[in-house]
């Protein structure tokens, strides 16, 4: 009897450790599978930031973007004209107010006018030289001859005037003489002209009569300017 309770005993000791070793196989398999879930929830969470970072990278573009931009506008800031733009350019016919008055005094022994020129372009202009001057004649065409150094190029302010003197010999003949039927200016260096009344005596001696002399035009300024 005492032989079989020492049997059970043992058996009943066996079954023990088989069952704690069979629970500790359980435990271990337990632990086992805690780690793996722990790294898929990891992957996971790494799989969100993902999509995070990618929506900050595009905004970090949109950022990046605007320094550009910035310095497309400072590069349009620096464009700028020079000064000497502000110079002007040369008068021009179409930029002129061109009249003629006269000018004779009693007592004087040629006759004279004075063409003007004002400039109503807006803007400042450079004028230099002797302006061209025909008298319209029943007779032609009678072109003044240039008398004079021409000077040095005039910057004429916008608004201002600038003269020229013309002289041509009185018809003291008593004969109805070269009759002046109209005025034709040209500016300095332009080809364009214009045509004008005639403002002083209505003739010029006819023939040799006038002794030799001429229709004479002085240069830019000859006659005065205007302030």
């Amino acid at each position: 009897m005492r032989a079989r309770k020492l049997t059970f005993a043992a058996l009943a000791l066996a079954a023990g450790l088989s069952l704690t070793a069979c629970q500790n196989d359980e435990d271990d398999a337990a632990g086992q599978t805690d780690p793996s879930s722990g790294s898929s929830a990891s992957a996971a969470s790494s799989s969100g930031g993902g999509s995070d970072s990618g929506g900050t990278d595009e905004a970090g573009g949109k950022e990046s973007s605007a320094p550009a931009s910035n310095g497309s506008a400072s590069g349009g800031s620096t464009s700028g004209g020079s000064g000497s733009d502000a110079k002007g350019g040369k008068c021009t016919t179409d930029g002129l107010k061109i009249t003629a008055l006269d000018t004779f005094i009693d007592g004087d022994r040629d006759g004279s006018i004075a063409v003007a020129l004002t400039n109503t372009s807006g803007a400042d202009c450079v004028i230099s030289g002797f302006v061209g001057v025909d008298l319209k004649t029943n007779a032609g065409t009678i072109s003044a001859t240039r008398k004079g150094d021409p000077g040095d190029p005039y910057t004429l302010k916008s608004g201002k005037e600038i003269d020229s003197n013309v002289s041509y010999p009185l018809n003291k003949t008593g004969g109805s003489g070269i009759r002046i039927t109209g005025l034709v200016v040209t500016p300095p260096n332009e080809t364009k002209s214009v045509t004008l009344a005639w403002p002083g005596e209505s003739s010029l001696p006819a023939g040799d009569s006038g002794n030799g002399d001429q229709v004479l035009v002085g240069p830019i300024g000859s006659a005065g300017q205007g302030g």
